[in-house]
């Protein structure tokens, strides 16, 4: 669905993505992850053809972009960098607009993909009220409205739940989750790494520009080899243990083994107490970390008075 191969973008001496290649497939939740500054929306809007490659090469949907831009941009929804929108007119009338300009929308059936798409993102509501008068929240959803506008085979969004509350976060999770299901492929460019742990199935990360990891989501969080117990009679389970104890935190002990049932049987035969037993994996949040180093956006005092 998303395919690129030496994918580069230079501002003058700045290089802002150098040699990424992405490979999202058909059926993905896809996951775009890595600090601030790090090269993502520049990523995106490549993808769209808003911006040129210096070099490297684009396919959407099987086919080069921007080349076939035309052919392949109605079978694709997209937000990037926040929703723009006419604030005097009603979202419905902003809809109208967006699918009147763009190729491939048929008139006959306007309206009725209209509402079909406010109702999806919950605005079916307020759809006839002015924009300015929208929340950034509701405006977000709007931009996903208009995303959604030509039935997408491929949705690409660009920090999709900014200005949502949890609830509204919630929503828009199994609304992408539901659009999956029935087929559209889905890439997500986020900093919410909570939320793409638990929307995504896939992942990339990108840190100064570089892609420094693609991978399931689920062999980055495999096992690693130990148990984390939490018990009130911790000092018991160290002694009881010998040396298998690998790291301790108040009363949570990480423990070398594979076995959670054979843990579990010793500690209780011992009489040791526990409260929690699970496999440890890593959190996404260690996963890029790990990929991406020191890489964030901090200006410490120094650095800012120099």
């Amino acid at each position: 669905m998303i395919r690129t191969s030496g994918l580069t973008k230079r501002f003058g001496s700045l290089t802002a993505v150098s040699d990424v290649d992405l490979d999202v497939r058909a059926g993905d939740v896809y996951g775009f992850l890595g600090p601030n500054g790090s090269g993502k929306t520049t990523t995106v809007r490549m993808l769209l053809g808003l911006v040129l490659p210096t070099s490297g090469t684009v396919e959407l949907l099987g086919e080069p972009m921007p080349k076939r831009a035309r052919r392949v941009l109605p079978r694709v929804g997209a937000i990037v960098e926040g929703p723009a929108a006419y604030g005097h007119l009603s979202g419905t009338a902003n809809l109208s607009l967006l699918d009147a300009a763009g190729p491939g929308g048929s008139r006959r059936t306007r309206r009725h993909r209209i509402d079909e798409a406010l109702e999806q993102v919950g605005l079916a509501g307020v759809g006839r009220r002015p924009v300015k008068a929208y929340s950034l929240g509701m405006r977000q959803r709007l931009g996903l409205a208009g995303a959604l506008l030509r039935r997408p085979e491929l949705l690409i969004l660009d920090e999709p739940t900014n200005g949502l509350d949890p609830r509204g976060i919630h929503e828009i999770r199994d609304l992408l989750l539901g659009l999956n299901a029935t087929g559209t492929t889905v890439f997500l460019s986020s900093h919410l790494l909570a939320e793409v742990e638990l929307l995504c199935r896939r992942v990339g990360v990108v840190d100064r520009g570089r892609l420094v990891l693609q991978d399931d989501l689920s062999r980055l969080r495999a096992p690693t080899g130990r148990i984390a117990v939490t018990t009130p009679d911790a000092d018991r389970a160290v002694a009881l243990l010998d040396g298998r104890v690998g790291g301790r935190v108040g009363d949570r002990l990480l423990v070398h083994g594979t076995d959670p049932s054979e843990l579990n049987a010793r500690l209780v035969e011992a009489g040791v107490r526990v409260w929690e037993l699970a496999i440890e994996r890593r959190t996404l949040e260690q996963v890029v970390l790990a990929a991406t180093g020191a890489g964030s956006d901090r200006v410490d005092a120094a650095e800012g008075a120099a």
